[in-house]
This record gives C-alpha cells, structure tokens and sequence, in this order.
C-alpha cells in the first residue's frame, strides 16, 4: 500500500516536506491506542505560509482552496513523520477539521475545505474519506488563511 500512496503523492506532483517541529509548547502528534491525533496544519511551503489573509476580504476561494491542500500536504508529512516514514499504517482518517480565517459574511467554509478533503482522499483512497468540520475564524496563528487538524486510525 505503501507504494500506492506514494505512487499517487508523485502523480499528483507532491512531494512532502519535512513535518514542521513545534514552534511553543506542544507536540506535533500523540498516539493514544490505535489513534493518531495530529496538531494543527498551516499553509506552509517553503517554509513560510503561502496564503494569509481572510477568506472573503483578501483571499479568494480559489487561493484558501490551495492553502487547504498545503495544510493536508502538512498532516501527511507529520502522519509520515509519527508513523516512522510508513503512510500505509493509516487504516482510516477519521475526522479533518479545518479553521478557516473567514472576514464577516463569508459562508463558504466547507468550499475552502474541500482543497484538504479532495486531497486527503485521492492520495489515500478509501481510507482517505473522513468526516469533517469547516468553522470560520475571525484570525488564524501567523494570519494563516487556513489551519487543518486530523484524527486517523493506525495498524500498530
């Protein structure tokens, strides 16, 4: 299975980037039983967040779409990262939520986050395909537009 999600990562063009290390008191994972819970995501590539700003004032749909997939692209690496380099582990992604920076008004949430979804399930197939919350925020961490968590089921 490993093969097949990396197979799927290289024709979607993604490569992941090392899982980002905790910037203050906290960790990037814990697995409590068979549970992978994942701290927050943000949109970051390159090292610096790509999409910052309000979704309905200074970011357009399309753009919070993008940082979605760059947060999911960031909850696979540090699901990489905890399960020792092994993303054929996750039996099934349970829950993705996503905070999106939403200016007054904005109610297209769920739109923004099917960037993450859509990409959570096409590298990962069936096992990919999760519940899900998209809550606007009136700020995000570093003015990110976007920040996704996620809990998955792993094979011990």
């Amino acid at each position: 299975m490993s093969d097949t999600i990396d197979n799927r990562l290289s024709t979607l063009g993604i490569t992941l980037p090392e899982a980002a290390t905790p910037a203050a008191n906290y960790v990037s994972y814990v697995i409590s039983g068979n549970l992978l819970y994942l701290s927050g995501q943000l949109p970051m590539e390159g090292g610096k967040i790509a999409v910052t700003g309000l979704l309905g004032a200074d970011v357009e749909l399309t753009a919070g779409q993008r940082a979605a997939e760059l947060c999911a692209i960031n909850i696979l690496a540090q699901a990489k990262a905890a399960l020792g380099g092994d993303l054929s582990r996750i039996v099934k992604v349970i829950k993705l939520n996503g905070f999106i920076a939403s200016a007054p008004g904005f109610t297209e949430q769920h739109l923004v986050m099917n960037g993450a979804s859509n990409l959570i399930a096409n590298v990962l197939g069936e096992a990919g395909k999760h519940a899900r919350a998209a809550v606007g925020m009136a700020a995000l961490p570093l003015n990110a537009a976007v920040e996704v968590d996620a809990v998955m089921e792993i094979s011990l």
